[in-house]
């Protein structure tokens, strides 16, 4: 008797559909391997309802989760916010080893588990919670399926709404079917695929190591081996002595700027050629493929560029980035990021939040205030002297009053070798961490998929 093969039908059980709609009769195929057995989801996460009501004189832990695997992580940078300034009153506890996605950010793999830290916080339920049965599932293993490429698009399918607010469907999420191998292969998967984590962070560690011997080498190159202690620090915010002469404006605010130029030192404003110049605002760009249009966000703190470009095609030449021009970031949280441009990037514009000063070269190297403005010392200046009311800022004129320590045109060049050394090392270190990781992943990919 001949089997048939029904190719436009498919039959699905009742209690298996959650929702009467098409998209609900069965899971998404995405692809997985045959070799082991399928499980829904929703047959080993139950939906978390410890919910309760934000009382206003308490304070609160909140949450959020990074995209592409990043982790659960504290908002406000881990501070507590009191409950009158939350304006949604009815949140979920999170617990410890819970599994907790972003509705909105899911189909960028916004997955994670609750790590012990976040223990008792709360979130919206833009962020459902889920308890896992870890019986059948380790929830690191569930987090990496969730966040591989195919399980994204996934959840990209089905989500809907607005634009930027498009939320990931509950219910077709936890009625997804994916591998699930035993108990013991799961630890074995995720025992070959921590090991290469364990690997990558310690070329993580080498380039922490690296950053600290430069930091070590560029102050010791300044004659600034000695740090001060707490309480000499606290002496010298209480009191400061300054020369009249070198006194521009007739307030405390600016006093603080000053510097003694017997110990090496002069202000910024004496290394420029002209005024500083406000790069173009983001509403008179023109995005295309033509020209680089270099933001805050694509500056790395080391002062690369990041891979994504964003291009304009209409701009004002005014913006045009000449050889040496140096940038710096002057509000946000990326007050202070620097960068200097280079004409092998090709030609580029920069973006309003960003300055540009030329330098006297045959005063200053510009790759010597690049590494400068890396130091510890400088990043303390930036630190003391940001002004915060929406968010940090420091402006044209202060940063023109920025205190530079200048050793001769030698020792900075000096120094620039010793930093492009240590930068090929961290460039180095980081091919190979991305490498690591990939190899991880991939690895990971083949073993779940066909």
């Amino acid at each position: 008797m001949a089997t048939i093969t029904y190719k436009f039908l498919h039959f699905a059980n009742l209690k298996d559909i959650p929702n009467w709609s098409v998209q609900y009769a069965d899971g998404e195929d995405l692809g997985f391997t045959k070799k082991y057995p399928m499980a829904r989801i929703g047959s080993f996460l139950v939906k978390s309802r410890d919910i309760i009501e934000v009382q206003d004189d308490v304070e609160y832990k909140q949450v959020t989760l990074k995209i592409n695997n990043g982790g659960v992580v504290p908002r406000n940078n881990g501070a507590t916010l009191i409950g009158s300034k939350i304006g949604t009153k009815r949140q979920h506890v999170i617990h410890a080893g819970q599994f907790i996605m972003s509705k909105i950010d899911a189909r960028n793999g916004a997955y994670g588990i609750v790590p012990a830290e976040l223990e008792g916080a709360i979130v919206t339920n833009d962020f459902p919670v889920f308890d896992v049965d870890t019986k059948k599932i380790i929830p690191q293993f569930l987090v990496l399926v969730s966040t591989t490429d195919k399980f994204v698009e996934f959840a990209r399918k089905c989500s809907s709404g607005t634009t930027n607010r498009k939320r990931i469907d509950i219910d077709a999420f936890l009625n997804q079917q994916i591998p699930l191998p035993s108990k013991e292969e799961q630890e074995k998967i995720l025992k070959e695929y921590n090991s290469c984590i364990q690997t990558a962070l310690k070329k993580e560690e080498e380039i922490y190591k690296c950053e600290r011997e430069l930091s070590h080498f560029v102050l010791s190159s300044i004659d600034l081996k000695d740090v001060k202690d707490e309480s000499e620090e606290k002496l010298s915010a209480m009191m400061m002595f300054t020369s009249l002469s070198k006194v521009t404006r007739w307030d405390t605010y600016n006093i603080k700027y000053h510097i003694n130029k017997e110990k090496g030192t002069t202000l910024l404003r004496d290394l420029v050629k002209s005024k500083p110049f406000y790069g173009a605002p983001y509403s008179a760009v023109d995005y295309n493929k033509k020209i680089r249009y270099i933001r805050i966000t694509d500056i790395n703190e080391d002062g690369t560029l990041s891979e994504e470009k964003v291009s304009a095609n209409q701009y004002n030449e005014a913006y045009l980035l000449k050889e040496n021009d140096f940038l710096i970031a002057r509000s946000g949280n990326t007050v202070g990021k620097s960068f200097l441009y280079t004409s092998d990037i090709g030609p580029a514009i920069f973006a309003g939040y960003l300055i540009k000063f030329e330098l006297q070269e045959e005063l200053i190297l510009p790759q010597y205030l690049l590494v400068y403005t890396k130091t510890p010392i400088f990043k303390k200046w930036i630190k003391n002297n940001q002004r915060i009311s929406a968010q940090p800022n420091i402006n044209c004129q202060q940063y023109l009053e920025a205190p530079i320590i200048l050793p001769t045109i030698e020792k900075q060049k000096e120094i620039v070798e010793y930093a492009y050394r240590k930068q090929e090392q961290r460039i180095q270190l980081r091919e190979e961490i991305k490498n690591i990781l990939e190899q991880a992943q991939n690895k990971f990919v083949h073993t779940i998929f066909d």
